[in-house]
């Protein structure tokens, strides 16, 4: 069965989609990583700008490498968000990144992200970032 959305459906995981990417950012730079891991799926995977094929599979997983990383001061500003509604349940994004750290000049990337709904909401299924300089 095709499912048919309203507009005010797509508007709604459009504006859902985007706030998780707003939030990811913001939990990242608190360094809440309890918080940045429960934004994916259970079985998400992402792949961090500096190395974008190379994934990190499951929530756990993400955690783990999210507390392994030294501390640092960071600051990600996320724009042009573009969310495709796939369907109900899956979409898709890309926006762009800029990172500032303490530390060198800042990086500009991007991520491509595919969303899923879930029982705790829309979450990431997968994140990839990618360095563009």
């Amino acid at each position: 069965m095709i499912q048919t959305l309203s507009p005010e459906d797509v508007r709604a995981i459009e504006h859902d989609c985007a706030r998780l990417i707003a939030r990811y950012a913001n939990r990242n730079d608190a360094a809440d990583w309890v918080a940045v891991a429960s934004l994916y799926a259970a079985d998400g995977r992402m792949a961090r700008p500096t190395a974008p094929d190379d994934w990190i599979v499951g929530r756990e997983a993400i955690l783990t490498a999210f507390q392994s990383r030294p501390a640092r001061a960071t600051r990600h500003i996320c724009s042009n968000v573009e969310i495709t509604v796939v369907d109900g349940d899956t979409a898709l994004g890309e926006s762009a990144m800029l990172l500032f750290t303490g530390e060198g000049s800042p990086k500009v990337g991007s991520f491509l992200d595919r969303f899923v709904r879930t029982g705790e909401g829309w979450r990431f299924a997968e994140r990839r970032g990618l360095l563009t300089f």
